[in-house]
């Protein structure tokens, strides 16, 4: 039976964690010795991208090329996702071409649509409902920062989108404390929330869900951020402009959290707007790592996909 990485609500708490020290180890075998067993050598990832990418495409790209296999891209216009051609029918044509797919879009349905039809693996990487790669590469930068996951306050201060969801999930599979604060309006979904607190009575953490960023980021071990417009929200940008303001990751905000708090961020950034340069270039923050943590953590999802 084939396996798929769409959600992370989706993975039992043994399976993200085997994706999390198989994470370690492949960073560990790079940093060694140089280069990673070509594991995935003769496998093609297809990656479909209905948004634009930095991370997302030279992560997956290099994974692939560090365990020995070789990806794909495939732009917008190329394929024209549910509107050129059905998903069905992609899913099918690219199932004969490549061993397993990669998919960047806006409605999470068509990842569910991908995975439905196509009898190789796929992976979401990226919809509006949640990001669990990033949600992994996440879990992946707290646990070298902290040596463990249980037992942490991890605190979100913004939209409650699809970043937001991942970490969440991942928070109460794997026994962190998670607290969000966002204005009225830019709440967590009650699907994803519900999920979380079903989650969450299993590992025995808390979920808390406040207006407050002061008091969220109190006891903090780790502060979270993220864009206060995600692609495909444009046109609500000068709106929630006039919204986010009070829930910037500045300097005062961070010195609110614990003394050793790391500071985390998916990227890109807009700086001056929901962070400050002096936090994202500062001794708190780990932006970066976080960042070069998606390759290490994809390399790990994709393995495990062939396992």
């Amino acid at each position: 039976m084939k396996k798929d990485f769409i959600s992370i609500a989706d993975s039992t708490p043994e399976a993200l964690q085997s994706i999390l020290d198989l994470a370690v180890e492949l960073k560990k075998e790079r940093r060694e010795k140089g280069e990673n067993k070509p594991i995935l050598k003769g496998k093609v990832l297809g990656m479909i991208f209905q948004k634009p990418s930095l991370r997302t495409r030279v992560s997956f790209d290099m994974a692939m090329r560090h365990l020995g296999g070789d990806a794909l891209y495939l732009s917008p216009n190329e394929i024209g996702l549910g509107q050129r051609e059905s998903v069905a029918d992609v899913a099918r044509v690219l199932a004969g071409y490549v061993d397993i797919i990669m998919a960047r879009v806006f409605a999470h349905q068509h990842v569910l649509d991908l995975a439905k039809w196509a009898d190789i693996p796929v992976i979401n990487g990226l919809s509006d409902y949640d990001h669990p790669c990033q949600g992994m590469a996440d879990a992946l930068t707290i646990f070298e920062k902290f040596n463990r996951i249980k037992g942490l306050n991890v605190s979100y201060i913004g939209d409650g989108n699809n970043v937001a969801v991942s970490l969440l999930h991942f928070c109460s599979k794997l026994g962190a404390n998670f607290t969000i604060a966002s204005p009225e309006g830019y709440d967590l979904s009650e699907k994803a929330l519900n999920e979380g607190k079903t989650f969450a009575a299993k590992s025995g953490v808390s979920i808390r869900m406040m207006r407050d960023p002061h008091e969220a980021v109190k006891g903090a071990d780790v502060i979270y951020t993220d864009t206060w417009t995600s692609m495909g929200q444009e046109e609500e940008t000068e709106k929630r402009k006039k919204v986010f303001p009070p829930y910037q990751v500045n300097a005062k905000l961070v010195a609110e959290a614990s003394p050793n708090v790391i500071v985390m961020h998916c990227l890109p950034a807009h700086r001056g707007q929901e962070i400050t340069d002096e936090v994202a270039d500062g001794p708190h923050s780990v932006l970066f790592p976080q960042a070069h943590n998606r390759m290490h953590a994809q390399k790990a999802i994709l393995v495990s996909l062939f396992r």
